[in-house]
C-alpha cells in the first residue's frame, strides 16, 4: 500500500472506531493478530467516555509507518482508571499515535496521551475551552 493510502486506513479507523464507536470496525482496520489488543484498549475508553471525539491534527508517514496528532475531548460517563464517572468533560487533550501498516491493516500501535492533562480536566469544574 501507499503512504497515502496507510494515512486513509489510520484516518478512516479513527473516525469509525474511536469518533463512532464502530467495534466491529477494529476487524477490518486491525490484523487479525492485534484485533483483540485494539478492542481491550477502545473498548474500556468509549465505556468511561461514549461522546469520545477525536480531531485528526496532522497524519504523516513514511513507508510502513503512519504517525498521528490528534485532539481528544469527551465526558466522563463512565468509571476511568478505577474512578468514577464525573459527568465532567475534557477538551483538547493531545495524543500522538503511531502506527504499522502491512497489507491494508494496522499491525501493531503505540501512543502517547496527556493523561495528566485529562485528570486535571476532570477534577475541576469544567473543561478548559
Amino acid at each position: 500500500m501507499s503512504v497515502g493510502e496507510n494515512k486513509r486506513l489510520v484516518a478512516r479507523m479513527v473516525a469509525e472506531v474511536i469518533n463512532r464507536g464502530d467495534l466491529g470496525a477494529i476487524d477490518r482496520s486491525f490484523a487479525s493478530e492485534i484485533a483483540a489488543a485494539a478492542r481491550a484498549w477502545v473498548a474500556p475508553f468509549r465505556e468511561a467516555f461514549a461522546d469520545v471525539h477525536m480531531q485528526t491534527v496532522a497524519l504523516v508517514g513514511e513507508g510502513d509507518t503512519v504517525v498521528g496528532s490528534f485532539r481528544c475531548s469527551g465526558t466522563q460517563t463512565g468509571p476511568w482508571m478505577g474512578r468514577p464517572a464525573t459527568g465532567r468533560a475534557f477538551r483538547d487533550v493531545r495524543e500522538v499515535c503511531w502506527f504499522t501498516v502491512r497489507d491494508g491493516r494496522i499491525v501493531d500501535w503505540w501512543g502517547l496521551e496527556d493523561n495528566d492533562e485529562r485528570r486535571r480536566q476532570l477534577r475541576s469544574s469544567g473543561a478548559t475551552t
